[in-house]
């Protein structure tokens, strides 16, 4: 089996993982796996592993781009009933807790209140926002273009690329950056538990953060 055939064979798993997060839009599943391997063979024909990041990191953009197609080319993306009812209930949820709090929740407030992650919250919200059609002409009414389809899906690739630059850091940058952001410490605190002043903390934090930014626009 030659390096391609490899890259196509190993990473099935990751085109499921894409498909899933389409499933219940109205477009069978059988056709977003077809759609999501083509993207995976267009991603292992095209990889190239001397630009140093992982197959995945770069995959998973071209296996989702592939499934959107047909969404795009299909029409407006469905919405279930029953998510749709499961929207309309933190509706009623986020004008209770505005009629009782005097102004509107944040989506951290509304998950917190509701019981629910912050990314299904989020998610619930868009459900009950209008429908955005695929296609639109500019101020002349002449030019069309494509307008993405936003949703859940587009984490897998964030967090695919954050995987792979906080796995190029050195210990101490990664520690840094898993305290401040994945566990919330102030610079103070960080700064206690690797022995390193605020200053030095917050000087470094700023140098990783510039680094990662660069890194993921790539």
């Amino acid at each position: 089996m030659n390096e391609r055939d490899r890259l196509i064979s190993d990473n099935l798993g990751l085109v499921h993982s894409c498909a899933n997060r389409f499933k219940n839009r109205g477009i069978e599943y059988e056709d977003l796996f077809q759609a999501g391997c083509v993207g995976l063979i267009k991603a292992a024909d095209g990889f190239n592993s001397e630009l140093g990041f992982q197959f995945s990191t770069y995959a998973v953009p071209a296996i989702l781009g592939e499934i959107k197609r047909i969404f795009r080319d299909g029409g407006a993306v469905k919405v279930s009933r029953a998510l749709k009812e499961k929207a309309r209930a933190v509706l009623q949820e986020k004008e209770k807790f505005t009629n009782e709090m005097g102004y509107e929740p944040s989506v951290a407030e509304l998950s917190e209140y509701l019981g629910i992650s912050p990314a299904e919250t989020a998610e619930l919200l868009l459900v009950t926002l209008p429908p955005v059609s695929l296609t639109s002409e500019d101020e002349n009414g002449e030019k069309q273009f494509d307008i993405p389809i936003n949703g859940e899906e587009e984490k897998i690739a964030e967090r695919l690329t954050l995987d792979e630059c906080l796995s190029s850091l050195s210990d101490k940058d990664r520690a840094i950056i898993e305290l401040r952001y994945f566990k919330g410490e102030t610079q103070t605190v960080v700064a206690k538990k690797l022995g390193m002043t605020q200053v030095q903390v917050s000087r470094r934090e700023k140098v990783i953060l510039k680094q990662m930014r660069l890194q993921m626009a790539v």
